[in-house]
């Protein structure tokens, strides 16, 4: 573990410090140097205390002598006024001055020792002793002490610190090239649409001061792994925000991976990525297929659980399905100035005309999306209209909530109804990602019905239990605890570990777990 700290030994005006280890390679030259302000301090107090500490031994031993010697010395030490003047110390007291004196000017001098001839030694304490101001920048290595150099920009506000690594990675940008003599050069290459060209140092800079934007650093540097570095960096140095430990520092990987496929896409201000352990459980037989179940989790024992399963499923002859419903909802909210018009909306939507006129103007959004039917419900002067159509091997969210709007827009326009205010495109009445009854009584997705008989022999061997204690506890825990817990679509042991892991191998999306983890588990002997 190593520790890079000061802000002054950072901000050192010094070349050799540059690229230079922070360990046993360090010059004694420069350990040396580093310790100078400390070594100044203890010259201070050392000094300070001989100035008390001296002046009144030598007053005291003069005091002594003269009363002893007073008539053998040919002239006196000094003035009896002066003698009068001072209290002088006993004896005693005399002799504990002296010691103090001594100790302090001989821990002086040893200090004075230590740093020329084990300076490297002598920076290390000091720097174990120093202490630690509020504005200093620790950075904590856990494998390998990292290398710190001062920032290489000639921008204003000195002293922020970066890796060399970071800063020798960016110098393949600028080739060649001096950095920009000041923040006005940095500002014109970035209107100049050169951006890319600036080390590392000044474009944390130019982003912790909202010269570039946050958010569009891929955008401005066309290098998406550079921008996530330089993002990292940003993180780390932004004031006023409340953290542990920098980013920079942290063990969230973001190299060797394709943030082109991201950006745009699928995520926003990206710092990295999250590597997560994906296993197979089975084979199991589906249908008369076996397959292998991908699952991405971190809970130990979850895809030997589902093996487990799956090979007493399989002893059976596998598992049988059949599809019960198919259908992605979304329910837009409208409202009108008065009851009656909100009244007459529905019943207009709800008639064959109505339901025939919106098919039509839904359909011809998209190639897979086909309406099935529009519920509607009225709550006041707002309309609830909920959506329900097919949409391939899609989810499909976006294509139905495109299919809703062009729906919405021939509603207004073309049958009387102009002066309907669409409120949201959804209003909750779909219902998604949240838990509902309407989902688990009318559905939202696919819904299937899965059966499997499994041996009593397999039961006992590969589950451990009888075929009545496991019934038994199906309807106990299932059922009935299910039911006094008030659960809705939670009929069953923890469908939801199973599915989920399975999203996150798959690349869905986790959310949709709510809904998509609504099962029953039901045993008959």
């Amino acid at each position: 573990m190593g520790r890079v700290m000061r802000p002054w030994i950072q901000s050192w005006p010094s070349e050799e410090r540059v690229g230079t280890p922070i360990d046993s390679t360090d010059t004694p030259s420069w350990q040396a140097r580093r310790s100078i302000p400390a070594l100044a301090v203890g010259a201070a107090i050392c000094l300070a205390a001989s100035m008390i500490t001296v002046p009144r031994t030598v007053l005291a031993t003069a005091s002594n002598v003269q009363q002893r010697n007073m008539t053998t010395m040919p002239y006196p030490l000094m003035d009896s006024s002066m003698l009068m003047s001072y209290p002088g110390p006993t004896s005693k007291m005399t002799n504990i001055l002296y010691g103090l004196n001594t100790l302090m000017l001989t821990g002086f001098l040893g200090m004075v020792a230590v740093m020329v001839y084990a300076p490297k030694q002598f920076s290390i304490v000091m720097n174990r002793l120093a202490p630690q101001l509020p504005s200093e920048r620790i950075v904590e290595v856990e494998k390998a002490v990292e290398r710190i150099k001062p920032v290489n920009c000639t921008c204003q506000d000195r002293g922020k610190a970066i890796t060399a690594d970071q800063e020798e990675a960016s110098q393949g940008y600028i080739g060649n090239k001096h950095p920009p003599s000041s923040m006005e050069e940095c500002i014109k290459l970035h209107e100049e649409k050169r951006a890319h060209e600036l080390n590392d140092s000044e474009l944390v800079e130019m982003t912790l001061r909202g010269i570039i934007p946050f958010h569009a650093l891929e955008k401005t540097l066309a290098d998406t792994t550079r921008a996530v570095r330089i993002r990292r960096a940003v993180v780390s140095r932004t004031p006023g925000v409340h953290r542990e430990s920098t980013l920079e520092g942290s063990l969230l990987p973001f190299e060797d991976y394709d943030f082109g496929r991201v950006f745009g896409s699928c995520a926003e201000n990206v710092i990295g990525y999250m590597p997560i352990p994906v296993g197979v459980a089975g084979p199991i037989i589906i249908d008369g297929v076996s397959v292998f179940l991908p699952m991405s989790t971190t809970e130990g024992a979850l895809i030997a659980s589902t093996s487990r399963g799956a090979k007493a499923l399989n002893g059976g002859g596998g598992v049988t399905t059949v599809v019960t419903g198919n259908g992605m909802t979304r329910a837009p909210v409208v409202s009108f100035q008065d009851v009656r018009r909100a009244g007459a909306a529905k019943d207009f939507i709800d008639s064959p005309e109505g339901q025939q006129v919106v098919k039509k103007a839904f359909d011809s959004t998209s190639r897979f999306g086909r309406l099935q039917r529009v519920t509607t419900k009225l709550a006041g002067s707002s309309l609830y209209l909920r959506f329900k159509a097919t949409t391939g091997d899609a989810m499909g969210m976006n294509m139905i909530s495109k299919g809703v709007q062009e729906a919405l827009t021939v509603l207004s326009r073309d049958c009387g109804f102009n002066d309907m205010n669409i409120v949201s495109l959804s209003g909750n009445f779909c219902t998604d990602k949240k838990p509902a009854p309407i989902n688990w009584i009318d559905g939202r997705g696919k819904g299937i019905v899965a059966e499997a008989t499994v041996p009593k022999e397999i039961v006992e061997g590969t589950l451990k239990c009888t075929v009545d204690a496991l019934c038994k506890l199906n309807i106990s825990k299932n059922l009935v605890g299910s039911a006094l817990a008030g659960s809705v679509g939670g009929n069953n042991a923890h469908a939801a570990n199973m599915v989920a892991a399975i999203f996150l191998a798959t690349g869905q999306d986790p959310a949709q777990v709510i809904g998509s983890a609504n099962c029953m588990t039901l045993m008959e002997p």
